[in-house]
C-alpha cells in the first residue's frame, strides 16, 4: 500500500484504574492533573483525518509500555511505515474504557467528543445547594473560605442510569473581596447513603471524577479556539478583579466517563484550594510528597498564592441574570 498523504496521530489518555484496595467506596478513577488534557488536545486538534484516540482505563505506563501497548505501536507502524497488513484499519478511530463504578466497559466510537452527546446544564440553586436542570429564577450568593472546603452544590438522585463521557465546563458568576481569586472546581460523585465515590488514580489512591481550574484574573477568552464545552483561555494579560464586582467566568473541566447509577448524585465543589479528602485515614506519600486527593499535583506556592489575595472571602452568585450553572456530556445509548 502506498504511505499515507497526510501525517497519522495516535493519542492514549488516562481515565482511570480499578483499585485493589477494599476500601470505601468503590475505587475507579484516573491521571487527571497532568497528562490526559493534553493527549485529549493533541487528538481534537490534529489537522490530519488519519487520527486515532485511545482512552486507558489503567494507568499510562501499563497501556502503552506493556505488551499491549506495544503491540498496537507496531501494528500503526508497520501498515503506515513498512505497508504491512497489520490489521489497522479495523482500529476504531475512538477505542473508550467507559467508567462505571464498578470498573469500566470498552466501546468503539468515530469521534471525540461523541457527536450524539446532549450538552446539558445544571443550574446552581444558592437557596438550597442544589445542582438542578432548570433555571433558577431567584438571584442569589453563597460565600466560602478559599482555603477550607468551599461550596459544594449537589444533584438530586438519579432516577435511571445516566451516562457522563467527554469535556465539561462551567459558567461561574463570582465576586472576590481582593483583586483576583483561584477557582478550583471539584466534579463527585455520591451514593445513596451520602457517602463520595472516590477513586483511584495513577498516582493516589483516592481521587474524585474530574477538577478544573482557574485564576480569575486570566478569564480573557480565545474566541476562536472556544466552544461553549471548551472554553480557551488566552493567558497573555491579566485582568485584574475590583472587588466586590461580580464577573462571569467561563471554567474549563477536564474530561471525565462516569456512569451514574439510579440512587446516586453528583456534585460540585467551588474552592479556592485544591482538593482533599480522608481517604482511609493513613498518611499516604508519593515521590516524597503527602498526597490527599489531587496526587502530587498542588498548588502551595507561596509566591503565586499570598493569602493577602488569594486568602480572602469569595462569593459564588447564581439565579435570575447570573444562572451559573456545569455543563455536562450526558451520553445517551448508541442506536
Amino acid at each position: 500500500m502506498p504511505l499515507p498523504a497526510t501525517p497519522i496521530t495516535w493519542s492514549g489518555c488516562l481515565t482511570g484504574q480499578r483499585s485493589p484496595f477494599p476500601c470505601s467506596p468503590v475505587p475507579t478513577g484516573g491521571g487527571q492533573g497532568l497528562h490526559s488534557r493534553g493527549n485529549f488536545e493533541g487528538y481534537v486538534r490534529a489537522a490530519s483525518p488519519r487520527k486515532w484516540l485511545e482512552v486507558h482505563g489503567l494507568e499510562h505506563w501499563t497501556e502503552f509500555y506493556t505488551p499491549y501497548g506495544v503491540t498496537l505501536q507496531k501494528r500503526f507502524f508497520d501498515y503506515f511505515l513498512k505497508g504491512v497488513e497489520s490489521g489497522w484499519p479495523d482500529q476504531p478511530s475512538v477505542l473508550l474504557q467507559v467508567r462505571t463504578v464498578d470498573g469500566f466497559v470498552e466501546r468503539r466510537e468515530k469521534e471525540w467528543p461523541l457527536a450524539r452527546t446532549q450538552w446539558t446544564r445544571f443550574y446552581l440553586d444558592p437557596a438550597n445547594r442544589h445542582l438542578t436542570r432548570d433555571p433558577v429564577v431567584t438571584e442569589g450568593c453563597v460565600e466560602y473560605e478559599p482555603i477550607g472546603e468551599g461550596v459544594t452544590f449537589i444533584t438530586e438522585q438519579f432516577e435511571t442510569e445516566t451516562e457522563i463521557t467527554g469535556p465539561a465546563a462551567a459558567k461561574m458568576f463570582v465576586a472576590s473581596s481582593t483583586t483576583d481569586a483561584d477557582l478550583f472546581l471539584v466534579m463527585r460523585l455520591f451514593d445513596p447513603d451520602g457517602g463520595e465515590v472516590l477513586f483511584t488514580g495513577a498516582t493516589d489512591l483516592f481521587i474524585p471524577l474530574t477538577q478544573s481550574w482557574l485564576r480569575a484574573s486570566h478569564r480573557k477568552l480565545d474566541p476562536e479556539l472556544s466552544t461553549e464545552y471548551c472554553p480557551y483561555h488566552t493567558h497573555d494579560e491579566l485582568q485584574p478583579l475590583t472587588p466586590g464586582e461580580v464577573y462571569g467566568l467561563d471554567v474549563e473541566v477536564w474530561p471525565t466517563s462516569i456512569v451514574i447509577p439510579p440512587g446516586y448524585r453528583l456534585g460540585l465543589t467551588i474552592r479556592g484550594s485544591d482538593y482533599e479528602n480522608a481517604g482511609d485515614g493513613e498518611k499516604r506519600m508519593f515521590l516524597g510528597k503527602e498526597i490527599k486527593g489531587s496526587g502530587p499535583f498542588w498548588h502551595d506556592e507561596p509566591r503565586d498564592r499570598p493569602l493577602e489575595i488569594f486568602g480572602e472571602r469569595v462569593s459564588v452568585h447564581a439565579g435570575g441574570t447570573k444562572n451559573s450553572y456545569l455543563l455536562l456530556p450526558v451520553v445517551p445509548e448508541q442506536a
